[in-house]
């Protein structure tokens, strides 16, 4: 049997850096290292391991001795109980100061790469109330604070419309206020509630299966356009009706208000039919005088303004001329294809999502583009030779794959075909240099752009430029 972790305490153990996952380091007395959540480098502190392996240990502070000067005063009351938002409590200049560090080290370490001098990251002009969607669940037994459980006092306020708490499906966290989404985002999210509670509509309760209200989705685009959706879990159409005319009266500015009726065991929509309740059945996304459809289902990137830095990063480094093929491997809805298609000669879209694929192919011809091709399929069936030899050879690929990388087969392709240059934007600098170690020697790397798409986390998007040797 596996003997029981025994808790150990480490006392005046300085906090030195920032690690993946947004965990900070420090050093155990005996040399192992030790990752923790809730410090900021700087920080000197006392330790309580919760986990000892081999060559690490994990752990929080239990005592804090001297705080860093890295540390700002988180804005949110939730912060350290959502689990979302886990740098807030240090300064923005050093998040992003620890989000090229993992760059740098995950290209040197994992990928063993010969680099340029790499660009500063690009900060976001806003670091709070960039989100342009947000997901919010219903429960009817909300997450208790220490405090609540050991009160005398009754709790009758049982009702949540907020997050998961980390690691446990089940509790959610009612949210007072959000900062990671403009108004009226909490607006709506309040007055949903009130409503509901205030007329016995019933809210979800995961582990018994019961209960009407489930999920609360809200988009919103950067040119004032708003979506909503309400996702039930039993059907009563005369309260749904009820809250969903309430919403339609109250914010007369959502554009498009919608509904779901979800009774299986999760509540992913992918796979539920979409009803619109009022105004449109999607709204629009605006960039650089592009416009692009964007429905319940549609993947978009969800922070508009530092998307569009992106592209534009992403067009730069690519150098197009006006006569080059490029071929845009995991194109989504088609976004990137779309923005370059201007300065290419032809571009070539390939997605495995049929319904990502329906909204590229809509969206180009929206916006009068007739020089991109999309096509759907699993990337590394459908990029094959054949394929080549039906739609050319690409001058250049540009990628940007989900965060576990390119298909090791999607890479040797690349490196069978040989295109001048390649693109590669990640949204994980870690596989990112586990696919780019096996090109080095028919690549090399030219530039390497951090980008900040999510502050107050440890996530980054990077891009890097590679030119046939």
């Amino acid at each position: 049997m596996r003997k029981k972790n025994r808790r150990q305490i480490f006392e005046d153990i300085e906090v030195i850096d920032a690690g993946a996952k947004g965990k900070t380091i420090g050093k155990a007395p005996d040399g192992r290292v030790i990752f923790m959540t809730n410090t900021v480098p700087g920080d000197i502190v006392d330790i309580q391991t919760t986990k000892k392996r081999k060559s690490y240990f994990e752990g929080n502070a239990i005592n804090f001795k001297t705080l860093s000067e890295k540390r700002v005063d988180p804005v949110c009351e939730h912060f350290g109980t959502c689990g979302g938002c886990k740098w807030q409590h240090m300064g923005y200049e050093h998040q992003l100061f620890y989000k090229q560090k993992e760059v740098e080290n995950n290209l040197r370490r994992i990928g063993h790469l010969d680099l340029p001098e790499i660009s500063s990251i690009l900060g976001s002009k806003k670091p709070y109330f960039y989100r342009n969607k947000m997901e919010f669940s219903f429960s009817d037994s909300r997450w208790l604070t220490l405090e609540e459980i050991q009160s005398d006092s009754q709790i009758t306020d049982k009702n949540a419309l907020g997050f998961h708490i980390p690691g446990m499906w089940d509790k959610i966290l009612d949210v007072k206020k959000c900062h990671l989404q403009a108004d009226p985002s909490n607006a709506i999210r309040l007055e949903t509630k009130a409503f509901a509670e205030h007329n016995n509509i019933t809210f979800f309760n995961p582990r018994h299966q019961h209960g009407m209200l489930r999920t609360l989705m809200i988009r919103t685009s950067s040119i004032g356009e708003i979506m909503v959706l309400v996702q039930f879990f039993e059907d009563d159409a005369t309260k749904r009706d009820l809250l969903l005319n309430h919403l339609a009266e109250t914010f007369p500015e959502i554009t498009a208000l919608l509904y779901v009726i979800n009774a299986k065991q999760n509540d992913t929509i992918y796979d539920q039919e979409i009803i619109c309740f009022a105004g449109r059945d999607h709204i629009f996304e605006e960039m650089e005088g592009l416009k692009f459809k964007i429905n319940a289902k549609s993947f978009y990137q969800t922070n508009s303004e530092q998307a569009l830095e992106l592209y534009k990063l992403t067009r730069d480094l690519a150098g197009l001329i006006g006569n080059e093929l490029v071929y845009d491997l995991y194109t989504g809805t088609g976004t990137i294809a779309q923005f370059i298609a201007n300065k290419a000669k032809k571009v070539i879209g390939i997605e495995s999502v049929p319904e990502a694929i329906e909204d590229a192919k809509i969206n180009a011809e929206n916006n009068n583009i007739t020089n991109v091709d999309f096509y759907v399929g699993d990337m590394k069936n459908v990029f094959n030779d054949d394929f080549i030899a039906t739609h050319g050879q690409p001058d250049v690929i540009i990628t940007d794959p989900p965060r576990d990388g390119m298909h090791k087969d999607v890479v040797q392709q690349i490196l069978n075909i040989k295109p001048k240059k390649v693109v590669y934007v990640s949204c994980n600098s870690a596989t990112q240099a586990r696919d780019l170690a096996l090109m080095k020697d028919h690549y090399q790397v030219m530039k390497v752009q951090p980008v900040d798409m999510f502050p107050q986390t440890h996530h980054v998007e990077n891009i890097v430029l590679l030119s046939k040797l």
